[in-house]
């Protein structure tokens, strides 16, 4: 079986007139499956493990029609990491362990493991946030003392559970509500952790004294504020705000949201602030300046708003972090000309002699894709002194045309107005910066004519922001999103990860191509397989820059993998998020399905159960592909562009961060958020549930399927609580991982 037309076609929706732009990657070490359906064959052929199953038949089975249906038409969840024979999983910490003076976060993601010698090192994880209900019901018997919920609840009945805290005076509520989100922000931000392999091949924790917690609190009450450089400073600094001044200049409290990330080639961390909006303002004045503490209150029901009582500033939050694990003083560094949006990820592009380009996402419904150019050129690629690059260059937005090519936008106060156009993208919609800067923050656009009539108002990003030249770039960078926006950078699906493999080559992950209240992707760009808009299942595109050169401005790009089922052209996979590249330059991708999807019944393909009925939306497709999963994506050989489950994670959690030690005999997963819907799975308790299913074919068939309802994982007892954590995989008997021998 050779490779699929639609892995290589132009991002067009593969249709037959697409133009194929060819292999991603040098050939490197020659693959093929065992087509057979031999179980024998596996490790014979090329790959080294038995693809763990799922409840969705994948072309890679190669099985009958027939013997599909017999082989799917059960199905059992596992409330486990569930992994190929011959593999097992350490944990190496889990939330409420200790972790220096603090303890060990909630909601794990992002992992970096750098280094120091033979079998020892530093793990840096990032904390996103905490799934409020769990969070709640878990706390206590976790962390050992009480919070008061109930307290705080009650006085907030009628109110839907929000208030603006920042505004009450100093009473008992207030001190409440501050007790309770400090506590929040303890759990998320940063940390580091030492590591070393003992002669078992098992990582253990050393709890060296550079150990330590970087909270979203982290300067609040001792003194680790974090630092910032680039032109937003001047924001920062600036007196005569136009917004919201929080009285600490370019000193900043703590980082949260923390979700992707990238570990830098001279040993450096990043860690992406992405959903930053759910604590702060994330709108801002035409000055840059922030939106007040009041524009996004503190609310209990989910646990939000909890930068309000603290009266943070959002301008601060929604950059890239940059932290030296092996520095025990190093709390981190805002590199504001890497922009403020939603991160998601980041990937460089470093070689002697050249410019250091850095790649990142905004992970929104119609967000960018992104690029930072450096000013000066990289000497030596190893060197921590290349940090230095990062505080002077430009950062560019992604402008992806149809054809396969595409060129890079500056987002500089010189670049003309070309708003994107609400008629091109998914919804219909694009929020810009409000035309009444004297109001500042953002509007929604239904019509092109609204679009156009911005254009006619406003030359160019510079007549969008107020201050000196200096300042409207930091004011444009803390802006970034609205005014990619405003100068037409191409609106896209959910970009996750950003990671370039050896030869240059740049993988992104794109979640989901459906419309939601931030917007919808390019129409033009983002289809299904069969030209289906929206698409919901997820892409992963190549992008290579002319020249290879990372100050290029422009570049081609091409699909090399989609999401969804395989008898609708897609690969079995659904949302791909995170990806970790070997040394073979093959990828290692996981899922993100939203919590609320997995295993969700889907008795039917139509509404009300008719057979003429309206079909249902993707979305309510999303309960087929079970729990969100790990895969192997060969990017080279026969087998390029295909893809291969490694992996499953515990029940409504999301498997983040993969990465791998430098032997490759471990590749370290953050599991994060178990049990986020359902909470503690009591009594062992599941539910048998019905799925209209597919063969690879086309048949359809029924498929009965049991459920655990909510979670134990880690510790698996009956009633225990679920909690995030990180995890060490291996194979039994020290032998690399990776999925070719």
């Amino acid at each position: 079986m050779g490779i699929k037309r639609r892995h290589f076609l132009v991002f067009m929706g593969a249709s037959a007139g697409s133009v194929a732009l060819g292999s991603l990657a040098s050939p490197r070490k020659s693959f093929s499956m065992p087509f057979s359906g031999s179980r024998s064959s596996l490790g014979t052929n090329g790959l080294s493990f038995e693809p763990v199953k799922l409840p969705i038949p994948l072309d890679i089975n190669n099985l009958t029609q027939n013997k599909q249906i017999e082989s799917y038409s059960t199905y059992q969840v596992q409330d486990d990491v569930v992994l190929p024979p011959g593999f097992t999983y350490d944990v190496i910490a889990a939330w409420g362990d200790r972790v220096g003076d603090s303890r060990f976060g909630y909601n794990n993601d992002y992992l970096s493991f750098v280094e120091t010698a033979p079998n020892e090192g530093y793990l840096t994880i990032n904390f996103e946030y905490i799934s409020g209900k769990t969070w709640m019901e878990t706390y206590p018997q976790v962390i050992g003392q009480s919070l008061p919920f109930a307290a705080v609840a009650s006085a907030l009945t009628g109110s839907e559970g929000e208030i603006d805290a920042f505004a009450l005076p100093n009473n008992a509520l207030k001190e409440q509500i501050q007790e309770i989100a400090k506590e929040a922000m303890i759990d998320v931000g940063m940390g580091v952790i030492s590591l070393r392999r003992n002669a078992n091949g098992k990582w253990e924790r050393t709890y060296d004294n550079r150990d330590r917690r970087i909270t979203g609190i982290s300067g609040l009450e001792d003194g680790r504020y974090l630092k910032s450089t680039g032109p937003s400073v001047a924001i920062f600094n600036k007196s005569n705000k136009k917004g919201y001044d929080d009285g600490l200049g370019s000193r900043i409290i703590g980082t949260f949201g923390n979700c992707a990330g990238g570990t830098s080639p001279w040993g450096t961390v990043f860690s992406a602030e992405e959903n930053f909006q759910d604590l702060v303002p994330e709108p801002v004045m035409a000055d840059g300046s922030s939106l007040p503490p009041t524009a996004k209150p503190f609310n209990i029901g989910s646990i939000r708003g909890q930068g309000n009582p603290f009266g943070l500033a959002g301008n601060k939050y929604g950059w890239m972090v940059e932290v030296d694990p092996a520095n025990p003083n190093d709390y981190g560094t805002k590199h504001t000309w890497l922009g403020r949006y939603r991160h998601e990820a980041v990937g460089f592009l470093a070689r002697p002699g050249k410019k250091l380009a850095v790649y990142s996402g905004c992970d929104r419904r119609g967000g960018h894709l992104y690029k930072f150019v450096s000013n000066g050129t990289v000497r030596r690629v190893t060197d921590k002194v290349n940090s230095r690059l990062l505080e002077n260059g430009m950062l560019y937005g992604a402008k992806f045309n149809a054809n396969g090519t595409g060129q890079w936008i500056p987002l500089a106060p010189s670049t003309a107005i070309d708003p994107i156009m609400p008629s091109t993208v998914g919804g219909g919609m694009v929020k810009f910066p409000n035309p009444d800067r004297n109001a500042g923050g953002v509007v929604k656009v239904t019509s092109d004519a609204e679009a156009a009539a911005i254009k006619s108002k406003f030359r160019t990003l510079g007549d969008l922001y107020e201050g000196t030249e200096a300042q409207k770039q930091g004011a444009i960078l803390i802006d970034a999103h609205y005014a990619g926006n405003a100068a037409g950078i191409t609106t896209t699906a959910r970009p996750e990860d950003t990671i370039v493999a050896k030869d240059g080559t740049l993988y992104i992950a794109f979640t989901s191509g459906t419309p939601g209240g931030d917007g919808g992707p390019d129409t033009s760009i983002f289809q299904g397989p069969n030209g289906e808009v929206p698409y919901e299942f997820g892409w992963i595109v190549s992008l290579k820059e002319d020249g290879l050169d990372p100050g290029a401005m422009t570049f081609r790009w091409q699909s090399f993998a989609m999401g969804g089922e395989p008898a609708a052209g897609g690969m079995g996979f659904s949302n791909p998020d995170n990806i970790e590249i070997d040394n073979n330059d093959n990828l290692w991708v996981v899922t993100d399905m939203s919590t609320s999807t997995h295993n969700k019944p889907v008795p039917s393909r139509t509404k009300d159960n008719l057979k003429q009925g309206q079909p249902i939306s993707q979305k309510e497709l999303l309960g087929i592909f079970g729990n969100n999963s790990i895969w192997f994506v060969p990017t080279s050989g026969s087998g390029a562009g295909e893809a291969y489950p490694f992996g499953i994670g515990p029940t409504e959690c999301e498997c983040t961060g993969p990465f791998f030690s430098e032997d490759e005999e471990t590749l370290f997963l953050a599991v994060q958020h178990p049990g986020e819907r359902n909470g503690i799975r009591k009594g062992m308790e599941s539910e048998t549930r019905k799925y209209a299913m597919k063969t690879t074919d086309g048949e359809d068939f029924i498929q009965t399927r049991e459920i655990p309802i909510g979670s134990n994982w880690p510790g698996k007892r009956r009633n225990d609580p679920p909690k995030p954590a990180v995890i060490a995989v291996r194979r039994l008997g020290s032998q690399p991982i990776p999925g070719l021998w």
